[in-house]
């Protein structure tokens, strides 16, 4: 329990300590977007390993050279834990946006460092709102920065972790669109660390594996209707694979 409490007290003590950042970042970004942007973005990633930081997770990570340097990708990932975002998001060099739930815009002062960095937000059962996400989403992509996905949906609470839900190809449009890469991302161990015992946070191995980019510009009009299909397998069989080694 002493984890969780400690997580909890970083996240806070982060966010509030800085809030006074918030409009320096943005008179920042009215003159030097790039800039603006940038050092948010860093900024985030270093509260993300300040929550980290009491939970004694072991991470292990993998292919982190497959992800492209040059131009923007879309991530696409099992989703298993709230931890995956925690432990993925520093890791990522480019500038990232996250397609999250709405239940992230609940919290204080964390949605307006998402909306800063063009995170996304999902109603559940809402259609007409969710395509309009995915439309900004492309949009994002098209201006030059990465967007991470987890197209199952939801949070996989099976038993099994090697099973994975089906993948919604409507949100593959973001790469099919662009025409930029899709880089699959395997995450394994990450509900050990949280749901199979909430509330408490337990130290535990996790492993994340970053598989070789799936070029869309290379596929046929059949294929990309199969990308989200595609995708799944490439993840399904990291996952299976590394699971071994927990």
């Amino acid at each position: 329990m002493l984890r969780a409490i400690g997580a909890v007290l970083m996240a806070a003590l982060y966010l509030i300590g800085t809030l006074p950042y918030l409009g320096i970042l943005g008179l920042l970004r009215k003159k030097w977007p790039h800039l603006g942007e940038k050092t948010s973005f860093r900024m985030v990633q270093f509260g993300f390993r300040m929550v980290l930081l009491p939970c004694g997770i072991r991470l292990d990570t993998i292919g982190l050279e497959n992800i492209p340097k040059d131009r923007a990708v879309m991530f696409a990932g099992n989703h298993r834990s709230y931890f995956d975002v925690i432990l993925t998001y520093p890791q990522l060099p480019p500038i990232t946006a996250f397609v999250a739930k709405s239940d992230f815009e609940k919290f204080p002062i964390l949605p307006i460092w998402m909306r800063r960095l063009y995170c996304e937000f999902l109603v559940k059962d809402d259609i007409r709102q969710n395509l309009e996400s995915i439309v900004r989403a492309i949009a994002t992509v098209k201006k030059g920065v990465s967007m991470f996905i987890f197209p199952e949906g939801m949070r996989n609470k099976g038993e099994d972790e090697r099973e994975l839900l089906p993948f919604h190809e409507g949100s593959f449009k973001i790469a099919t669109k662009t025409k930029c890469p899709v880089v699959p991302v395997a995450i394994c161990g990450t509900r050990d660390i949280f749901e199979n015992h909430f509330p408490k946070v337990k130290s535990g191995h996790v492993i994340i594996e970053y598989g070789e980019p799936i070029e869309t510009a290379d596929l046929s009009r059949e294929e990309l209707k199969g990308i989200g299909a595609k995708t799944r397998e490439v993840i399904a069989e990291m996952v299976r694979k590394n699971h071994d080694k927990l």
